[in-house]
């Protein structure tokens, strides 16, 4: 797509992705010339729509936090996917300094925290569309520094990635015919997770858990390995769906498990934020694993997945964990952005060092990802892949 200088007076369409209904009313009641706005559940629609239409979108409005699919990980894929350059809007419920760097880096147009204000959001709304191609013009935004993988680290990537996928196809098989025997449900499953300069991506894993895992959660949380804050009493989690969930009708929402009855990330991260909990969340001995399940974590198994991961570029053999998005989202501080600033891999500094140790606290696995941010070469890389291979059987089931 080319492209093109757009004024008001086009016609245009204001692309709502996510828009709550409260929103949208007030934006209905906003004078915004000759615009209509149009519904788009998630970025994947838009862009289909957008293509498919050839649709004379003039902004895109997304009501999603920073670091999520519908964030500024949707601007970007706009941008390398060449759509027409059109102001980027978010709607946001969180916004710290950090993440207005972020926003700025990205080249998203304007924040809006909830509740938006109508007056505020016409003006600067109507301000951007008429201007926006002279703003362009003056107005070069810096773009987030994210690891680049250099060609000798991803040649090793793809040749290591796709043999091991060929050379453990059977392998994989016989787990596949294993674990539909023990239990019900897929055998595999995808969260959404952030990696490299915060980018989002779909993670994927073998299953290891019953279908009703996330249902026992909230009689388990206190057995979280990563902090003693926790209440399973002020446990508030649901298995029901909010509307954008139910329109979506995937698993694109969900926070940890695709299991068969999905779990509603918006209403678990603003649990979150509100409880103060630490950021990761580990159980030790595990009731709600399999028996294979078991096997595969102790194995480490269950990433066998994540090799197509890094067979496409998502993540690298070796670099730091990528994380959730309710993880990601208290990691955007100076202290610890710096993760984000290494490849997201399978194995890395944390696994060898740390993993079923014990001993491990939040704020030492969060240093170590720092540390290999700042000293990772492709020579260190593949001395962690040699250490990973005894820390692969661990001595706890975690």
């Amino acid at each position: 797509m080319n492209s093109n200088s757009i004024t008001m007076e086009d016609k245009g369409i204001i692309a709502l992705v996510n828009v709550g209904a409260p929103v949208f009313q007030i934006l209905e009641q906003c004078s915004l010339g000759n615009t209509r706005l149009m519904n788009f559940i998630n970025g994947e629609e838009l862009m289909l729509q957008w293509t498919r239409g050839q649709l004379n979108i003039v902004a895109v409005i997304s009501q999603n936090e920073v670091i999520s699919r519908d964030g500024i990980s949707l601007l970007e894929t706009l941008d390398e996917k060449h759509y027409p350059n059109v102001p980027f809007f978010l709607i946001v419920d969180k916004i710290n300094d950090n993440l207005t760097r972020l926003c700025v880096q990205s080249g998203v147009a304007d924040i809006f925290r909830n509740p938006v204000v109508k007056e505020e959001i016409a003006t600067r709304l109507t301000f951007m569309i008429k201007n926006w191609q002279s703003l362009r013009e003056r107005v070069h935004p810096q773009k987030i520094e994210t690891y680049h993988i250099p060609l000798i680290k991803r040649i090793f990537d793809i040749v290591f990635s796709g043999t091991a996928i060929l050379c453990l196809s059977p392998v994989l098989l016989i787990i596949i015919l294993i674990m539909k025997l023990e239990s019900k449900g897929p055998v595999f499953y995808y969260s959404i997770r952030v990696g490299t300069g915060y980018r989002v991506f779909k993670f994927y894993k073998l299953r290891t858990m019953y279908v009703d895992a996330e249902k026992r959660l909230k009689d388990l949380i206190h057995l979280n390995q990563y902090g003693s804050k926790e209440n399973k009493d002020d446990w508030s989690g649901s298995t029901v769906l909010c509307d954008e969930c139910v329109k979506n009708g995937t698993v694109c929402q969900q926070v940890l498990y695709s299991d068969k009855n999905l779990w509603c990330e918006k209403s678990y991260i603003s649990q979150r934020k509100a409880s103060g909990r630490a950021a990761f969340i580990k159980l030790k001995n595990d009731p709600r694993i399999t028996k294979l399940g078991r096997i595969l974590r102790n194995t480490s198994a269950d990433e066998l997945p994540q090799l197509w991961n890094v067979f496409i570029g998502d993540m690298s053999i070796v670099g730091n964990r990528p994380l959730p998005l309710y993880e990601a989202e208290k990691l955007t501080t100076d202290k610890y952005a710096l993760r984000f600033k290494a490849p997201a891999g399978i194995t890395g500094l944390w696994q060898v060092e740390k993993r079923g140790k014990g001993d491990m606290s939040e704020e030492e696995r969060l240093m170590l990802d720092n540390a290999y941010a700042e000293n990772h070469s492709f020579v260190s890389d593949i001395g962690l892949i040699f250490r990973t291979l005894p820390a692969l059987f661990q001595k706890e089931n975690v």
